[in-house]
C-alpha cells in the first residue's frame, strides 16, 4: 500500500509539514469517494495534476529554491481542488480554488 513515506517506487520530493484541509474541500473529496492522501501522494511525488506548463516549471524551480509548491487536481465529479505547500514547508493545505 502506498504511503506518504514512499509512493510506489518514488520517494517524497519535499516535506509537507502540517496537513490541513478546508471543510469544503474535504466534503468534495468525501462525495467523490476519494481520500485526501490520494492527492497528497501525487503532490509530494511531483505529479502536479492539471497545472499549466508555467506553474509546473515554477514547481520544479521551487524544489530547488524553496518557494511555494502548488498542484491542481480535477475530481471525478469535475470539481477542482488545489494543494499548496508553503515555501517554508511548514504546512500543506487542500482547498477549493474559490477559497484561495
Amino acid at each position: 500500500m502506498d504511503t506518504l513515506n514512499q509512493i510506489g517506487d518514488r520517494m517524497p520530493m519535499f516535506a509537507l509539514g502540517q496537513l490541513v484541509t478546508t471543510p469544503a474541500a474535504l466534503s468534495l473529496l468525501e462525495a467523490c469517494g476519494k481520500q485526501p492522501f490520494h492527492y497528497l501522494a501525487k503532490h509530494v511525488s511531483g505529479d502536479w495534476g492539471a497545472t499549466c506548463a508555467e506553474d509546473c516549471k515554477a514547481n520544479e524551480q521551487a524544489l530547488q529554491s524553496g518557494a511555494r509548491i502548488m498542484s491542481a487536481y480535477t475530481l471525478p465529479d469535475g470539481e477542482k481542488i488545489w494543494i499548496i505547500t508553503e515555501a517554508d514547508r511548514s504546512s500543506t493545505t487542500i482547498l477549493m480554488p474559490s477559497e484561495y
